[in-house]
């Protein structure tokens, strides 16, 4: 296919043309015989009528002017193209050969390989993210050493650091909780005398709101939308500790929870593994009971922070809501942030919380 035709009816074999192309950039072939009728037709087509340009063309500006031999070039590369066209039509049909007008051209892009493999499985939850080398627990929530402090002595530091860790054990990690159970053994540590915390416990389950979420505290999926994926969940951080008011021991806890999670109705191994990426501030404070009214073994809570990536952005429900499928594409509309990257302060406070942003990698 593909052969052109001179004046005198002869055909040109595609070797031929590809010759006489190759020899005439490097300027060593004869000049092409004069075009036949046909040829000419179709080179006036390609040009347009007089006093029509072409559609939608673009233009673009050189940032240096056009030396004269590159208007040579350009015109001999012009009618080399034109020939081509009007006497080997069968080529130009080649070239496009590769455009799919099928139903399947409408079909999504490929994963690629290397994408395929940096994806969640429900073999290998955290494929291609940074909490594949993280610890697994409890284990990734450091505890320094302890020494006295205010009223207390090291032994006693020590004690409230290993509470403040099963604190976050029980509100972050406890299997039952983190499937929607209510987080008992957590809200036994919390000071039951400590107002504004007790009233936040009171409505957060029943009716939780933006101002009264179990979430500023607690993480909680909810089973009959969202299951978990094995038996692990990845953590980084750690405890610091410090006097604070009152002679009372400060601890602060900074730590990242990553949750892989799929569908409730996902049927198996199929389902699509999403991981729900959560780091959290708390300051605890463990009073001196001859100067704050409390009970032995509890704390009260000075502040909480978090930050949530794929955990939902809708209106509070008291779980997270981890979206899947074109779901994700349209979570997060706010500035964009790496959910691994600890060397920031968290950025989400409270009950005011900030818009929810998209994460670079999860």
């Amino acid at each position: 296919m593909g052969a052109g035709t001179e004046p005198d009816g002869s055909s040109r074999s595609d070797e031929e043309w590809e010759r006489f192309l190759r020899e005439s950039v490097a300027g060593t072939a004869d000049a092409p015989k004069e075009p036949s009728a046909r040829a000419r037709d179709a080179a006036q087509r390609l040009r347009g009528e007089p006093g029509h340009g072409p559609e939608g063309r673009r233009s673009h500006t050189p940032a240096r002017p056009e030396r004269r031999t590159g208007r040579y070039v350009a015109g001999l590369l012009a009618l080399l193209v034109l020939l081509v066209v009007a006497l080997a039509p069968g080529r130009i049909v080649d070239l496009f050969a590769g455009a799919d007008s099928s139903p399947s051209a409408n079909r999504a892009t490929p994963v690629s390989p290397a994408d395929a493999a940096r994806r969640p499985t429900a073999d290998e939850p955290f494929r291609g993210s940074p909490a594949a080398s993280w610890a697994s627990g409890a284990e990734g929530i450091s505890v320094p050493k302890a020494g006295a402090v205010g009223w207390m002595s090291a032994a006693e530091v020590e004690r409230a650091l290993a509470r403040s860790r099963d604190f976050l054990v029980a509100s972050g990690l406890d299997r039952g909780v983190l499937v929607g159970e209510r987080p008992e053994k957590a809200i036994a540590l919390i000071n039951p005398h400590q107002k504004d915390v007790q009233d936040l416990l009171k409505t957060a389950f029943r009716a939780p709101s933006e101002k009264n979420d179990p979430l500023l505290l607690f993480s909680r999926f909810q089973p009959s939308r969202t299951h978990m994926v094995g038996d692990v969940v990845k953590t980084r951080g750690g405890l610091t500790y410090r006097e604070g008011e009152r002679g009372a021991l400060q601890v602060t806890a900074d730590v990242t929870f990553v949750y892989p999670v799929t569908r409730a109705d996902a049927g198996g191994d199929d389902g699509e593994t999403v991981r729900t990426i959560v780091r959290r501030e708390l300051v605890l404070s463990w009073d001196d009971p001859d100067k704050v009214i409390t009970e032995p073994g509890t704390f009260s809570i000075v502040s909480y922070k978090y930050d949530m990536t794929n955990g939902g952005c809708g209106a509070p429900t008291g779980y997270f809501t981890p979206p899947f499928g074109t779901d994700r594409r349209a979570d997060g509309s706010g500035k964009k942030v790496d959910p691994y990257d600890r060397s920031a302060p968290v950025g989400r406070g409270g009950a005011s919380g900030d818009e929810c942003g998209r994460a670079t990698r999860s």
